[in-house]
């Protein structure tokens, strides 16, 4: 039995780095299509080692090369528009992957990539609170 293809399918819906919901400063650099160049301070929604989801007023398209800068770090990576979905009035949610991934770059320990709710280590939290059975 070939099993390659089935290899394939188990990894193919898998992402290579765990999402965590986290707003982060950051700032947001690039150039217009008429050249001049933008900055726009805005906040991440969600983050992962390869980039972000980010909300921009400033609109860029796809495959857009633009810069990413940690305002509580100052450090700085690479990236590039990869997803844009039209948010609230002006905003947009933009994906943005880093031309390098950057695991670091946020500052956050990321779980490893098999990690899920039913992991036992996710079922070892105990809740302060105790809760009610009905």
């Amino acid at each position: 039995m070939d099993t390659s293809n089935l290899k394939q399918a188990t990894y193919a819906g898998q992402r290579r780095s765990q999402r965590i919901l986290l707003i982060i400063p950051v700032v947001v650099s690039g150039t217009r299509p008429n050249g001049t160049p933008f900055a726009e301070r805005a906040e991440t929604r969600v983050v992962n080692a390869h980039g972000a989801l980010v909300v921009l007023k400033q609109a860029v398209s796809l495959g857009q090369k633009l810069k990413l800068t940690n305002i509580s770090t100052n450090q700085e990576e690479a990236c590039a528009v990869m997803d844009l979905n039209l948010g609230r009035g002006a905003e947009r949610e933009v994906g943005v992957e880093f031309i390098e991934p950057s695991p670091y770059f946020w500052h956050v320990a990321f779980p490893p990539v098999d990690w899920t709710p039913r992991s036992p280590e996710a079922k070892r939290f105990k809740s302060p609170v105790p809760v009610e059975k009905k």
